[in-house]
């Protein structure tokens, strides 16, 4: 348990400095794309090009921020060597989902090593909650999970078999 203990606060930080070059990466994508839609001057069945250009930017600006604060969660999460709370874990479980969902439409459309970049920043999302491991219960009267002893002996008897 020493071992993984000293080997979680280095691959937080590491999915901290991934998911924030990603969100720089994803907001400068989405500028670049809703330059390219809002410079064409043709509409896509009927909708205004400035429309999707400002969408395409807002929806970048929302995406860039969520991957922000996920690399703020798990920067905070290395710096306090501690679990993280419910809502941040849900958080990182999402980001999780996403590179595991944009991984496979990736392979396809931008190729294998696009696929092994997010695949990468999945593995160091997914290590980071599976080494911190659940937040343990305040209300717990029993304490950690792990502190529980076991009982000195069997309680019931052994099975034996029946046929022969």
């Amino acid at each position: 348990m020493g071992d993984r203990m000293a080997h979680r606060r280095p691959v937080a930080l590491a999915a901290a400095v991934v998911l924030a070059a990603e969100a720089v990466g994803a907001g400068w994508l989405h500028w670049v794309l809703g330059l390219a839609v809002d410079r064409q001057d043709m509409s896509l069945a009927g909708l205004d090009p400035r429309a999707m250009a400002v969408s395409t930017w807002i929806g970048g600006a929302l995406f860039g921020a969520y991957l922000l604060l996920c690399a703020v969660l798990s920067l905070r999460t290395a710096l306090a060597d501690r679990p993280p709370a419910r809502l941040a874990r849900a958080l990182l479980t999402g980001a999780a989902v996403v590179h595991g969902v944009l991984g496979a439409l990736t392979v396809g459309l931008v190729g294998w090593a696009a696929f092994a970049a997010l695949m990468a920043a999945l593995g160091l999302v997914v290590l980071t909650l599976v080494a911190y491991g659940p937040r343990p219960r305040t209300g717990d009267p029993a304490g950690p999970r792990d502190t529980v002893a076991a009982p000195a002996g069997p309680s019931e008897p052994p099975l034996r078999p029946t046929a022969p």
